[in-house]
């Protein structure tokens, strides 16, 4: 039985090597280590069976540069690629979208499968005239999930994510 639970200090050595081994050894787990010690503000949480850390996914602030509006970005999020197609990733998502709900977070950002994101209520930040702070970014998988869309700037703006991500990119 898969538990969703908050990260704990004692889990970041599994996280690690979760995401090195979802990611094929790509930057995310060096990612996440540098997020870990230098923001305050971050919630992961771990998807755990039988003691043992089979998913992440985590938050982090993102602003919107025209406006006081603080939201958070969802990146990484990562399943053990034994246990992934088994629906983890997804009550991940959903953890974590009722957890920031309840926390009155206005926004959540995500860049990553326009197949996939859309199911949990997803979509293109376009429409609410986001762009991502990344030239190139197809508009199609730089996404919004809105809890209050009076805390979106009218006109827009561009999405900044933490200056970690900047290398991991």
């Amino acid at each position: 039985m898969i538990e969703i639970r908050q990260e704990k200090p004692e889990d970041s050595d599994a996280i690690h090597r979760l995401n090195l081994a979802a990611f094929n050894n790509g930057p995310e787990a060096a990612l996440v280590d540098r997020l870990r010690s230098n923001c305050e503000k971050y919630i992961a949480f771990v998807a755990v069976e039988h003691g043992a850390v089979v998913g992440y996914i985590l938050f982090t602030p993102v602003t919107i540069d025209v406006s006081a509006s603080v939201g958070m970005g969802l990146a990484p999020m990562a399943v053990l690629p034994s246990y992934q197609r088994k629906g983890i990733g997804s009550r991940l998502v959903l953890h974590g979208l009722a957890y920031l709900q309840k926390s009155h977070c206005p926004f959540v950002i995500v860049l990553g499968h326009a197949e996939y994101y859309p199911r949990f209520g997803f979509e293109v930040a376009s429409r609410y005239k986001l762009r991502s702070q990344w030239e190139g970014v197809p508009d199609q998988v730089f996404m919004v999930f809105v809890f209050n869309k009076a805390a979106l700037p009218k006109q827009g703006g561009v999405v900044r994510y933490r200056e970690e991500f900047n290398d991991a990119l």
